[in-house]
Parts: structure tokens; C-alpha cells; sequence
């Protein structure tokens, strides 16, 4: 993301279920028909892979709908790859588009009145009034645990939602997540298998007295060029294991202080955002669904390249303007060093559009300015070293990720 440019990140979309892992065709799609899907992007991005693939032989890019800003297409599910790659080397997106399950649901984007509903609708009690537990928690965030966890995550060869080593790193999350909060009866660490392909989305989720929810995600899964993604390196340290090591460093100080909400708090580390904000969007439309009153998301996707002379980036679309100016009022209270400003992504670049589409108040604080941004993501050279090999820029958007969790809990 970056200031007063276009374009930049997308998601996905998923079905949430049980725990057991399922074994699909590579090249299958969860929602696929005919093995073709409906997916919407952006214009731009939609213009380019129809001129590169409308007469393509084998492929199929059909424009069904579309206004200046968004496109709705059917394509080929062969095509993904080569889309989600066009939109990452040539838009700078991270997922750059969004599939979904029918035709009426793609369409729906265009005129999407959930999705501008979430955008200026004051959802909760945006006061900053709990400093004393603020200030007592945020100095405890620790650089070390952020890097240990980066460094994990990027260790396995990829995090590709469709390929052993994406299940394999998802079971590591779990697993720390729940080491963390064992502690705890009233924390439940969960696993989801979704339709399709084995990745799970995991949560950990810390039961409050109301029934009011706050989400705090980031995406857990990785990709590196558009052929054989299941094979390639992609470590993805900065995208996106330095969004869920800032959660779980998170989790990690919140636990050790015994913190006991009000409202629920759940954490989530999404399957395969990289390809269509899969799993995010399932969990949405699941929650929109069983009319669970979600008051705050924050989504943290990317969080440790320093590119910018801005130490945080609000994205101003496909986001909640109240919860936005929240949120810097929170970085000008409890991290007054710090230099933030807006920009735009152009589309729905992350999981935080999928929240927004079903209605929820989402906020997607990123790491740099669009122009500023991290060149080596989606390539085997996405490693700790882009980061000078630490991880102090993340440490500064986990005190914020505790500052918004504490204020908005009141």
C-alpha cells in the first residue's frame, strides 16, 4: 500500500467446516463450475487479463459486468495463477482479486451497499481512555519473539494453500498459539478445514462477557511466481509471516497479563489469501451469516519492511473511516515517535476487504507507502534480510494491534 497512488493488495474466499484435511487436484478450485470461476477485480487489472488471455488458446476470460472501477469475469481456473501473478508484478497487489461462488454473489460487488454500509458506520465507543493498561503491556513487546516467529514461518520451502508445506506451517501456528494460551480455559486455539484444498484457517479465540467481537488477522499463506507454485520457494517473510508473528506477539503479551475482555477477541491466521481472499471470506460471510456482531477488525499484512518515511500507512479504501481515525489517535497517544499518514490500495488488496463486504468495520494498517513498498514479495528473495534481519518495524504495529484491542474493549 502507499500514498495517493492506485492499487496495491486483494483477497480471497473459503469455506469454513471441520478439522480433517481433503485431497483435491492441484489445479482444482473450491468453487470452481465447468472448471471455470467468477471472479472481480479490479478494472484495470481486468482490462489486462482479458487483452492477455481473451483469445488465448485454452483460456477463458469472459467480461460479464462492469463499471469503472471493478470488472466481474468468468475465467478459467487454470488462469488464476497467471492472474494473481499479473496483479503482483505488474499492480503491485498482494491478491488482486476476489472468486466467488456464483455469478449473482460476483455481481453483487458492483453495487454492494454491506460494503459502503461498513465504510463510514460507527460501530463502537472510539474514546481513548484506558492508558494506565495500555502503557503497562505495550513496552512488554519484544523484537526477539517477533523475529523468532518471522524467521519460523519463512523456514518452510512455501506456504502455497495447496501444498504440504502450507498445511505442515499452519500446524506450527496452531501449535504456538496454543503453547501460548494454555494457560488459559477460557482461550480455544481451532483449526478449520476448508472445501478444496488442506490449508485450515486458524483462530484463537478469547471468550469475553458480551457477545460483541473484535478481529485482529492477517494471511499465514505464501506464493512465488505463477507456475508451480506448490513447489516454489516462497519463505513470504514479510508477506505475510510478519503479520501473524505481530499477532502471536500479540497474543503472547495479552495472556502473560492476564488481560480478561469484555468483548471476544478473535486472532486468525487465513488459508489462501494469496488466491482470491479465500479464507477470510469465508469466515465473514460465515459470521455475517450467523449474525455475529463484529464491532472491529484490524488486518495486519505485511508489517515489517521499513520502505517509507511514514512508520504506518492507514489504507483508506475498502475500509471504515471512523475506525481509521481511531486508529491513529491511538498511534498519535501511544506512539507519539511515530509518522503515519493514508493511501490507497485501488481494489480490495487484503483480507480486510472481506470483512468490509459483508458490512464489519475493517482497518488495514500497512508497512509503507505504495511506492515505497517491498519489491521482493512473491519471490524466493522474500526473506528476513529485505528487513536488515530484525524485526523492529513489526514490534511498533503489535503495540498499536494492543493499543486498538484495549481501547475498543470497553
Amino acid at each position: 500500500m502507499k500514498f495517493y497512488t492506485t492499487v496495491f493488495l486483494v483477497g480471497i474466499s473459503l469455506n469454513i467446516s471441520a478439522v480433517e484435511h481433503s485431497h483435491q487436484s492441484i489445479n482444482s478450485h473450491p468453487y470452481e463450475h465447468n472448471n471455470k470461476v467468477f471472479i472481480s477485480t479490479g478494472a484495470d487489472l481486468g482490462q489486462k487479463s482479458l487483452s492477455l488471455l481473451g483469445n488465448k488458446s485454452g483460456s477463458h476470460f469472459e467480461v460479464l459486468k462492469s463499471n469503472s472501477e471493478m470488472m466481474i469475469s468468468e475465467v478459467s481456473v487454470s488462469d488464476l495463477d497467471e492472474i494473481s501473478h499479473m496483479a503482483h508484478e505488474d499492480f503491485k497487489r498482494c491478491g488482486g482479486f476476489m472468486v466467488h461462488k456464483s455469478y449473482e454473489e460476483a455481481l453483487s460487488e458492483l453495487t454492494n451497499k454491506e460494503r459502503d454500509f461498513g465504510k463510514s458506520f460507527i460501530f463502537a465507543d472510539y474514546s481513548i481512555d484506558q492508558a494506565s493498561t495500555v502503557q503497562s503491556l505495550i513496552p512488554q513487546v519484544q523484537e526477539s519473539q517477533i523475529l523468532s516467529v518471522i524467521k519460523k514461518l519463512s523456514s518452510f520451502n512455501n506456504r502455497y494453500y495447496k501444498s504440504q508445506s502450507g498445511s505442515d506451517s499452519q500446524t506450527y501456528v496452531f501449535d504456538k498459539w496454543s503453547q501460548l494460551t494454555a494457560s488459559r480455559s477460557d482461550i480455544t486455539v481451532s483449526r478449520f478445514k476448508h472445501s478444496g484444498y488442506d490449508q485450515p484457517t486458524i483462530t484463537a479465540t478469547i471468550k469475553g462477557q458480551s457477545d460483541d467481537i473484535i478481529v485482529v488477522g492477517g494471511h499465514a499463506d505464501s506464493v512465488s511466481g505463477w507456475w508451480g507454485r506448490e513447489r516454489a520457494r516462497a519463505p513470504g517473510a514479510d508477506d505475510n509471516a510478519s503479520g501473524i508473528a505481530t499477532i502471536t506477539e500479540m497474543i503472547r503479551v495479552l495472556v502473560e497479563n492476564n488481560f480478561l475482555p469484555q468483548k471476544t477477541i478473535v486472532f486468525a491466521a487465513y488459508a489462501a489469501e494469496e488466491v482470491g481472499l479465500l479464507g477470510s471470506k469465508d469466515m465473514a460471510t460465515t459470521f455475517k451469516a450467523q449474525n455475529k456482531n463484529v464491532i472491529g477488525v484490524l488486518q495486519l499484512d505485511m508489517t515489517n519492511f521499513n520502505g517509507s518515511d511514514w512508520d504506518i500507512v492507514l489504507i483508506s479504501d475498502y475500509t471504515n473511516e471512523e475506525q481509521n481515525r481511531f486508529i491513529a489517535s491511538l498511534i498519535d497517544t501511544y506512539l507519539p515517535g511515530l509518522a503515519w499518514g493514508y493511501d490507497k490500495c485501488g481494489y480490495a488488496c487484503s483480507d480486510h476487504a472481506s470483512w468490509t463486504s459483508q458490512g464489519f468495520p475493517s482497518s488495514m494498517p500497512f508497512e509503507s507507502k505504495k511506492g515505497d513498498s517491498n519489491r521482493q514479495i512473491h519471490t524466493k528473495r522474500d526473506t528476513i534480510e529485505q528487513s536488515d534481519g530484525h524485526a523492529r518495524h513489526a514490534q511498533k504495529f503489535a503495540k498499536m494491534g494492543i493499543a486498538f484491542v484495549i481501547e475498543l474493549d470497553k
